[in-house]
């Protein structure tokens, strides 16, 4: 399925929140895993069933309940009836086509990001949908596929490490997000230094090899931007908001991740236009090393010229031309297109144009 448009026209003509999942399928059965905490306590599960999250709801404690794999519509519908989430928002999670977002729904938030990972053998970035449902002791993550960068947030909660086991859910849903937009970073690094080995590749031998590298990490730039770009619009909505589920503690927070993804957004600039600037710099040197080239041929073809000219002349088959008879006609033949070769030689390197 194509990266930048996935299909919708198994949605055409239904109905506002029917539910169709438009993505791949990448895990053959949804997991969910709840964690449960307050500053005392922690509770795992992992593998639960649907009816088994239920109890959390109004729990005191923060409830964190994650779900791997959003292709399995009952589990969905399931759990967004029970914590009263609109349909038309279930609709968006099984959607992994969405652009990042902020909806406020005054009990909950829905937040929507991507989750990005690089395959170090192609330099492919392979993206993930996080669908978060931030309530006032809660948050949902739904994700398509088992495995993530969320792993030492686990680790501090089991561990009550850090601040996260004192905070409330909103909190807990800016470690989720802080943890996406880090992961950015490492992407961006091993890009650069890509793009640092290429542009040195470029300087000393330019290849048609290095040309579709260059245009390929383009496309893949266009496709980070396309990732990252509306988050920063997300972040600022939830360091102004004003909604009791944001406590004021939790702002600070929010505006150091907004302006970490500028400085994403700023660094996927920067990588964007050495890329166009490196794709100009093949064309150039492509189009110097033609003009070297044709430069060499043009020379050798001038030089050649008068030379032909008198092998032209004494190939005519005429019976009376001069030197004809002349037992050194030859040689002298000979002398006189050497010095003529070597003095346009020497004329062209006095010009420097050899």
């Amino acid at each position: 399925m194509p990266r930048f448009t996935k299909k919708r026209s198994r949605k055409s003509g239904l109905a506002p929140g029917t539910l169709v999942h438009i993505g791949e399928q990448k895990i053959s059965k949804a997991k969910i895993t709840i964690i449960d905490y307050n500053e005392t306590s922690c509770e795992i599960k992992s593998s639960v069933s649907c009816e088994e999250c239920y109890p959390y709801k109004d729990k005191p404690s923060v409830t964190w309940i994650n779900i791997d794999g959003i292709h399995e519509l009952p589990v969905i519908e399931k759990v967004g009836a029970h914590f009263g989430l609109h349909p038309l928002l279930l609709e968006d999670i099984v959607n992994t086509d969405q652009r990042p977002k902020l909806e406020d729904y005054d009990s909950y938030f829905f937040i929507v990001l991507k989750m990005l990972t690089l395959n170090p053998q192609n330099f492919e970035i392979n993206s993930e949908q996080i669908s978060l449902i931030l309530g006032s002791n809660f948050v949902l993550s739904f994700q398509e596929t088992e495995g993530d960068i969320f792993d030492p947030i686990r680790d501090r909660i089991k561990n009550n490490k850090g601040r996260v086991r004192k905070m409330g859910p909103d909190y807990l849903a800016y470690s989720l997000m802080d943890a996406i937009v880090d992961n950015y970073f490492i992407i961006l690094e091993k890009l650069g230094e890509r793009v640092e080995f290429l542009e040195d590749a470029l300087v000393t031998k330019p290849t048609q090899a290095t040309l579709h590298e260059i245009h390929k990490l383009k496309r893949e730039m266009i496709f980070l931007r396309k990732s990252v770009w509306p988050l920063r619009e997300v972040l600022a909505a939830l360091e102004r908001d004003e909604s009791p589920l944001l406590t004021p503690q939790t702002s600070p927070f929010f505006r150091d991740v907004y302006d970490h993804t500028i400085q994403v957004i700023d660094t996927i600039e920067t990588l964007r236009d050495m890329l166009s600037g490196m794709i100009d710099l093949y064309l150039s040197s492509i189009s110097n090393r033609m003009n070297s080239v044709m430069k060499v041929l043009t020379v050798i073809a001038t030089i050649f010229m008068p030379l032909t000219f008198l092998a032209g002349v004494y190939g005519m088959n005429f019976k009376y031309m001069p030197e004809l008879e002349w037992p050194y006609g030859y040689y002298f033949t000979w002398l006189i297109m050497v010095v003529i070769g070597a003095a346009m030689f020497l004329y062209f390197k006095r010009k420097n144009w050899i």
